[in-house]
């Protein structure tokens, strides 16, 4: 392993709003070392209507930043304790905040959190804004894991090309061939199935996929989905967490959750489309990788193997965290946080804002 690596924490909230991932990593950028110290910090109920009511950028967006900020310093002290570390022994933490906005269309992209309030809260300088350079200099802003994803494919052993999908709200796959890398959000992921099965049973989600299991897909409504023109558009592309509507109506809460899952692995076999060439095996990470009627319709539509994160020894719940941490060493080191391969960029190009702790 190489000299020189920074102990760093990386957070993430993702569009499926269900709480803070925090997870602790020694890097310097480039090379990792993964200590396998994580955890899941989940959203009360207030604290998620409140993120719930932003989206968009309506209602009050100030409480909520200040909300959110708060509860990620709790899951940093979490982490800290856990680790057995005090604030001096971490050199940075990474802050993705919550997406509320993303128009790349409009070359806007909108994160809230307050990387002063965190610094100032945990006592560890912060980085945050990671996606505000990209998009100025023409990228997507998203995605932004998948230097990191490239990164522990190094280290590992699965063939050629390999392709990581990422699961949250919305999904991305990150194809790796050697050191080339494509990258691009497929469609939707579980954001639009959470919120039909909060609506049709108040339940947050569909809980390993029992309900879109005992449900048969409407493929009328699913071809009708894809025939959106995202999904013929060449990539690197991304995606709002609202970007798709489907229609339901009429449907069973069961029918209803074997429809999105349908069309959740439609659309990430339409991206076969823009992918070099077909990957030898998927890797599932997020929290769709939970999803035993998604993982079944995904081997169903792309004909190879699909393994779940943790078939390579990855944590499927702390990568993003992780690619937070590794994104922010890489801020602090200059080095491309994006690639013209996987966000559209004009070149390869670095971001992110430093807040100093005030101890420091």
């Amino acid at each position: 392993m190489a000299d020189g690596l920074k102990t760093a924490i990386g957070l993430m909230s993702g569009t499926s709003l269900d709480g803070v991932d925090a997870a602790l990593l020694r890097t310097d950028g480039v090379h990792v070392e993964r200590t396998g110290l994580a955890l899941e910090l989940p959203y009360d109920g207030p604290v998620r209507a409140l993120l719930r009511s932003v989206l968009g950028g309506r209602g009050d967006v100030p409480a909520a930043s200040r909300a959110l900020t708060l509860r990620h310093a709790e899951a940093v002290v979490a982490l800290l304790a856990k680790a057995g570390l005090t604030p001096d022994e971490v050199d940075v933490v990474g802050f993705h905040g919550q997406t509320i906005a993303h128009r790349p269309e409009e070359h806007m992209t909108w994160q809230i959190g307050d990387g002063a309030l965190l610094a100032e809260c945990t006592g560890i300088d912060v980085v945050d804004d990671f996606r505000s350079r990209d998009v100025a200099a023409g990228g997507q802003g998203a995605p932004l894991a998948p230097l990191y994803h490239a990164a522990l494919a190094a280290m590992g052993e699965a063939p050629p090309p390999l392709a990581v999908l990422n699961v949250g709200g919305v999904a991305n796959v990150t194809w790796i061939e050697g050191d080339r890398i494509v990258a691009f959000d497929t469609g939707p992921g579980g954001a639009l199935l959470d919120d039909w099965v909060l609506r049709a049973t108040g339940a947050p989600f569909d809980r390993d996929g029992a309900l879109a299991r005992a449900g048969s897909p409407d493929m009328g409504r699913v071809d009708a989905a894809l025939a959106h023109p995202y999904f013929a558009r060449p990539a690197p592309k991304s995606l709002d967490r609202d970007a798709f509507a489907i229609d339901l109506d009429g449907l069973s809460p069961e029918d209803g959750a074997a429809t999105l899952v349908a069309f959740t692995a439609g659309a990430v076999a339409r991206g076969l489309d823009h992918l070099p060439s077909p990957p030898t095996r998927w890797i599932v990470t997020g929290g769709g990788r939970r999803n035993g009627a998604l993982l079944a319709a995904l081997g169903g539509r792309l004909n190879v193997e699909v393994g779940v994160a943790e078939d390579l020894d990855w944590d499927g719940d702390a990568l993003e965290a992780e690619a937070f941490a590794f994104l922010a060493v890489r801020s602090l080191a200059g080095l491309p946080l994006s690639l013209p391969e996987t966000t559209g960029v004009s070149r390869p190009v670095t971001g992110g804002a430093l807040h100093r702790a005030v101890t420091r």
